[in-house]
């Protein structure tokens, strides 16, 4: 008998969390129930004191789970098909819910049979393993799995095949050995990607006050304007993981969304949850050597984002204002933190510029999805023949900008703040310039959905926003 032949005649029990695939399906569960159903946060405690098995069995009596949609490890499912192929009997061993588990069985249909968590029995660690024996017999099985709670099947089985090992599972395969999925590591990028840092870019309008009241040679101001950067920034990081949460399944049918790091399954949840945590404490701290302002307004955009996470992101149209306002919200950070007032006309600006930004957005979202008429995106309060009409605000909101930035330029402050004010009117082509750009690119398909990253990769608005910055300082001098 050769190697295979042996192999493949001992059953293989799989472990489905962490394992057959790159995430875990109680936190996934957990996220697409509070998603739907906010309310039942505060039923949570009360099913957890039934224990685990009662928890995960109570959610999954509430949720739909779409097994075509998780993240599974393409190379042992390659290999769970070949031993199918063979003959081999296969077995899903898992702690999830056996909603989930059959689910996943029944679409993979690689699997001769399930064993799975049911109230009042968690089917994890000694439990699992006892639950394997008494089937097959101490040694009489194989077993795949990746974590410390495996450690004790990989005990009772003939040969382990661990899968994307954690430090227990690692530790156990250096000292007994077996067969080994190593799984993808994450790196530095991908921490990167996690906290969104290229959206901090977002965040310099906290600088508007103090660069437009000449206060950027200042240090004191510069050391405050810098703090309100980190707290707004740490903050944005923590809601952005926390919107991946609640996004999973809408990112796995993005053709880039899906390469997030919680999406494509490179960092766990528990991780995540961890980061996003440390992060908020940081920057309460950090809004905390700040006026008592500032820390209004960092909690004003928290719940905001919190809310446009959980449910204004798919309502039409006041998705996009909520974001032009939260745009808005960071020059009013910069303002309480410095203490440098705003005018009417840089809000207005603001507001219609950024709405702008948004609709581009939107509206890039619309192009790159094949929908049929009728059909909303994904998660959106948007159809495809919506298209004309976003283009259209979008391009009135540019214009409306630009308009209020001209009449800013021929107000009475503009001449107390700068000794050059005729300096600035060509601010108002180069807004223009910016804005209409992106609808020309966005509508031949050529805009990335992003339009943060395309001006931050995009050398033409760099240059003409490096122009507009000189000769604001020029003016001013």
């Amino acid at each position: 008998m050769d190697a295979r032949s042996e192999r493949n005649a001992v059953p293989l029990a799989v472990d489905l969390d962490g394992t057959l695939i790159a995430t875990d399906l109680l936190w996934e569960s957990l996220f697409l129930l509070l998603r739907r159903k906010p309310y039942c946060l505060f039923l949570l405690p009360f099913w957890l004191l039934g224990g685990k098995a009662r928890l995960k069995c109570a959610i999954a009596e509430r949720v739909e789970l779409d097994p075509a949609g998780l993240p599974y490890r393409q190379d042992l499912l390659a290999r769970l098909r070949e031993d199918k192929a063979e003959g081999r009997h296969i077995v899903l061993a898992t702690a999830a819910p056996k909603k989930f588990a059959e689910a996943v069985a029944a679409h993979l249909g690689v699997f001769d049979s399930v064993i799975s968590t049911e109230p009042g029995r968690n089917m994890a660690s000694r439990i699992k393993r006892e639950a394997l024996v008494s089937v097959f017999g101490d040694g009489g099985f194989d077993y795949a799995g990746n974590s410390r709670a495996d450690v004790a099947v990989f005990d009772a089985a003939r040969r382990a095949v661990v899968v994307a090992p954690d430090r227990a599972a690692a530790r156990w395969h250096k000292a007994n050995g077996g067969e080994l999925f190593a799984g993808e590591k994450p790196t530095l990028k991908t921490y990167v990607k996690m906290l969104r840092a290229h959206q901090w870019l977002k965040n310099t309008l906290i600088f508007v006050p103090l660069i437009l009241n000449h206060d950027y040679l200042d240090p004191h101001m510069m050391a405050l304007g810098f703090l309100a950067f980190v707290a707004f920034s740490f903050a944005a990081s923590a809601i952005y993981i926390l919107n991946d949460f609640f996004d999973l399944a809408l990112d796995r049918r993005h053709p880039t969304k899906s390469k997030r790091p919680f999406a494509s399954g490179v960092l766990s949840i528990p991780f995540g949850f961890a980061a996003m945590i440390g992060l908020l404490v940081v920057s309460v701290v950090t809004a905390t050597f700040l006026p008592p302002l500032f820390g209004a307004v960092l909690f004003a955009y928290l719940v905001a984002t919190t809310a446009y996470s959980l449910s204004i992101k798919r309502m039409l149209l006041i998705d996009v204002l909520t974001l032009a306002g939260l745009y808005t919200l960071r020059i009013l950070a910069g303002s309480a933190a410095t203490g440098i007032g705003v005018s009417f006309w840089l809000l207005a600006f603001s507001v219609f510029f950024f709405l702008s930004l948004a609709l581009v957005k939107r509206y890039v979202e619309l192009r790159s999805t094949e929908l049929s008429i009728g059909e909303r995106i994904a998660g959106r309060g948007y159809r495809t023949e919506d298209q004309e009409v976003i283009a259209q605000a979008g391009m009135a909101s540019a214009f409306s900008s630009a308009m209020v930035l001209a009449l800013y330029i021929e107000s009475s402050a503009v001449r107390e703040l700068y000794e050059r004010p005729w300096l600035i009117w060509p601010l108002c082509p180069i807004v223009l310039y910016i804005t209409i750009r992106m609808w020309v690119l966005a509508r031949r398909n050529e805009m990335h959905d992003d339009p943060i990253v395309f001006i931050i990769s995009d050398w033409r608005s760099q240059l003409i926003g490096g122009f507009g910055a000189f000769l604001l300082f020029y003016a001013g001098l």
